[in-house]
């Protein structure tokens, strides 16, 4: 069971890694650059995770649980090939039993880019694992023009050294990966039919095949700094009722109002909730994949050096993957029913969300307690708000030059204000109440504290 305590949002602005200092000591924020990255190795991480952006886009029946247990065993591959060039930091192996890695393994003249480029290139082509195979085909290209690229002029002993080391971490990681058996059963399995949800009044179900419950069992899969019985759950604030003085009902009564003014005449509510949805498989990116956008934006904007730009990403993957097993636990706990269900039952019959026009079933297929969408945002905001401070002048992206939805780009002056923007986005898009946003923003911030504080050093 997890602790019934509440805890408060937590979000530590301190200043950003250097190549000379432990996460521990670190007193300086680093301030914006205009976007030219000038360190080559972080070139190839900005390069191999912009591409996974595009395979997280093509990957079919990954989001978002697989895809955060994806990027926390890539990254957490990619930071250990580098880790004994970082001063002040250590590997994972005496952190996870299980994690093994022999540094005796690796030669004296390792070039890190090219250790890296293989690194990346073994480990995506691994952990997503059901990407469309004209994209799929786009790791080996990268691999080749990075190599190439990076390998002119180095002696052929130094290139083969580095592409086995880098080859020898992404497979002991997905080695390591092999070990949560948990995990590796229910990512072959995302919509298994042997689960069928509890009944109860104002319970989340499932009215046809495509519907049924999206990796229900995942609260089961590992974590990496902090597990369901750590954090703290806070039931849902409203009762389900049918009463239409209800506090309940005026909820619904909200998330109606919204998503109908935003399909009719709320043009921004409308590209709010559009510009955040990252529900729909080949349109584009999952919800956690587009935090790996946006850290991709952030490492350029800032001029990130490749030591930092590990650690942030690293940091990202695990409070991503972290907050996944969390919320889900939540998720099939409360069983609490998507909103479309009931306005369709009690307020307009013909209602539909302002994601049905671009997906054959109205609502992601799981539990709308507490919002993954909201945690995600929170979970990786607190990232961003350790390593860069609060405030910020970023222009999110992401969706530029879409036309199927609006994607046009937009700025923020705070993570706090991205990351709240985010998670209430699904309010107009007519998926989630506001309680379903409020916790998963509470949740997302505990995890990503926990994580800032996880100590990477000893």
């Amino acid at each position: 069971m997890k602790l019934s305590i509440r805890v408060l949002f937590l979000v530590l602005i301190t200043a950003i890694v250097s190549t000379s200092c432990s996460d521990e000591q670190l007193d300086v924020t680093i301030q914006p650059t205009t976007p030219v990255i000038t360190n080559e190795i972080t070139q190839v991480i900005l390069d191999w995770n912009t591409l996974w952006c595009e395979l997280d886009r093509y990957a079919t029946g990954m989001r978002p649980n697989a895809t955060t247990r994806a990027l926390a065993y890539i990254h957490l591959a990619a930071f250990e090939v580098c880790v004994e060039d970082m001063l002040g930091y250590t590997s994972n192996k005496d952190r996870y039993a299980e994690l093994v890695i022999d540094f005796t393994q690796r030669q004296p003249n390792v070039n890190i880019a090219i250790a890296l480029n293989a690194c990346y290139a073994t480990a995506m082509d691994h952990f997503m694992y059901n990407v469309r195979s004209d994209i799929d085909a786009k790791i080996n290209i990268l691999r080749q023009q990075k190599e190439a690229e990076l390998t002119q002029g180095i002696d052929a002993t130094i290139v083969a050294n580095s592409q086995d080391w880098g080859n020898y971490i992404a497979q002991q990681v997905i080695t390591y990966s092999q070990t949560d058996i948990e995990a590796e059963a229910q990512i072959l399995n995302p919509q298994p039919t042997t689960y069928e949800p509890p009944v109860g009044v104002g319970f989340w179900t499932y009215s046809d095949e495509l519907e049924r419950g999206l990796f229900p069992y995942w609260s089961s899969v590992r974590t990496f700094v902090i597990s369901t019985e750590e954090t703290s759950t806070v039931p849902p604030s409203l009762t389900y009722s049918e009463d239409a003085t209800s506090d309940y009902y005026a909820a619904m009564e909200e998330v109606y109002t919204a998503s109908e003014a935003a399909r009719t005449t709320d043009t921004e509510g409308l590209w709010i909730a559009e510009f955040w949805s990252n529900d729909v498989e080949n349109l584009m990116m999952g919800p956690p994949g587009r935090q790996i956008s946006i850290a991709n934006q952030l490492i350029e904007q800032y001029d990130v050096d490749h030591q930092t730009a590990l650690i942030i990403l690293l940091k990202l993957g695990f409070s991503l993957n972290d907050a996944a097993v969390s919320t889900w636990a939540d998720k099939y706990e409360y069983m609490v029913m998507r909103p479309s269900v009931y306005i369709q039952e009690f307020i307009d019959p013909a209602f539909q969300t302002n994601l049905f026009p671009f997906i054959s079933w109205p609502n992601p297929t799981f539990p709308s307690y507490p919002s993954g969408h909201s945690t995600f945002a929170s979970a990786a905001a607190g990232i961003f708000i350790h390593h860069f401070g609060n405030n910020t002048n970023f222009t999110d992206r992401s969706h530029e030059g879409r036309t199927e939805f609006r994607g046009d780009p937009r700025t923020y002056s705070t993570f706090t204000d991205m990351a709240e923007e985010n998670g209430f986005s699904r309010v107009p898009l007519g998926v989630h109440l506001r309680m379903d946003c409020t916790e998963g923003l509470r949740l997302g911030y505990e995890i990503s504290n926990a994580v800032n504080t996880f100590d990477l050093s000893q």
